[in-house]
């Protein structure tokens, strides 16, 4: 029996794809640099073209790089990979950046993000953004500005305000997100985030969504499609300490479905932004076909219980086809 268990997981390792060396045209970062490869991430990045319309990639090589990474708005098509043994999961990941900037430090949110992203057509494979700064202070790992972004495979941790999907239409798929307090945030995204594990860390309360939509115009939409919700690896989170999300602005727009979640999900499922400043009037906070302890119980007033799923192409527009990469779509 234990043979033909160790035969399938070889037979599994086999069908992986693996990214181990650069694709063709791609910068290299490598912590070991060799000829016309960067020690560092943000390197490989200064020496793109900003101006050129022909598409670019970089290529890091595995480690750790200890670094905050900036890109700046560009005209070409950009993608990052990851070193990695398997592109379809981000538990293989191999390339961790990482830093611990935080508003104690810094005069915005997006000054703290491990990765800056305010380039449009920007597609990020297999990379582990860390902030470590841990509780006390807004710390990004991401800070997303701009249209047409995807992150595939990708892991975010932090503690407080770790994704910042904050403009233009995005999508996360099969990635890992993890935090505390309002950490997954942003104001004018419309974004859809796939098959994600979101993962929360001990506090006594916590909040994953805080979107920030703040008018009937406003394109923002956060769509938590076909995820699963539970504490993160070494962490005890008590039953019902987290809520789905709280309106940052009074017309928020947030959908959990086909999403399962584990009792550290309040029954209440939503929460006000304070007891004299609850932000209801207008949100948008719904659920369709959830399960798991999580999904269940008396949820607040302001949500509601959807009669059918939201389509990707109502969130993003069905112009997403050309600039997403399905393979990584539930």
């Amino acid at each position: 029996m234990y043979y033909l268990l160790w035969l399938l997981c070889s037979a599994l390792r086999a069908l992986a794809t693996s990214r181990t060396s650069p694709p063709s045209g791609c910068l290299v970062v490598s912590k070991t640099a060799a000829s016309s490869q960067y020690v560092t991430v943000q390197a490989a990045i200064d020496a793109l073209s900003t101006s050129s319309p022909a598409s670019q990639c970089v290529f890091i090589y595995q480690g750790t790089y200890s670094e905050q990474v900036y890109i700046p708005t560009r005209k070409a098509a950009l993608t990052i990979y990851g070193y990695t043994e398997d592109t379809s999961i981000y538990s293989r990941n191999m390339v961790t950046i990482t830093q611990r900037r935080s508003q104690d430090d810094s005069a915005n949110n997006d000054l703290t993000a491990t990765l800056r992203a305010w380039s449009a057509n920007l597609k990020v494979y297999n990379i582990n953004l860390v902030n470590t700064r841990g509780s006390g202070s807004q710390a990004l790992a991401i800070s997303a500005q701009a249209d047409m972004q995807g992150y595939y495979g990708v892991q975010f941790k932090g503690f407080q305000d770790t994704v910042l999907a904050n403009s233009g239409a995005q999508v996360y798929a099969k990635c890992y997100i993890e935090g505390a307090t309002d950490f997954i945030f942003g104001q004018r995204a419309a974004a859809w985030f796939d098959s994600v594990d979101i993962r929360v860390l001990a506090a006594s309360t916590g909040y994953i969504t805080a979107n920030g939509r703040d008018s009937s115009l406003n394109p923002s939409y956060y769509v938590i499609n076909k995820g699963t919700i539970a504490a993160a690896s070494g962490n005890s989170v008590k039953p019902q300490a987290y809520y789905l999300g709280r309106p940052w602005r009074s017309y928020a727009r947030v959908v959990f479905q086909s999403t399962n979640m584990t009792n550290v999900v309040n029954s209440a499922g939503w929460s006000v932004w304070g007891t004299s400043d609850t932000r209801t009037d207008n949100v948008y906070f719904g659920e369709y076909s959830n399960a798991g302890a999580g999904a269940s119980g008396t949820r607040a007033s302001f949500a509601k219980q959807l009669a059918s799923p939201v389509s990707i192409s109502s969130t993003l527009g069905s112009s997403y086809v050309g600039w997403v990469d399905t393979s990584y779509l539930s």
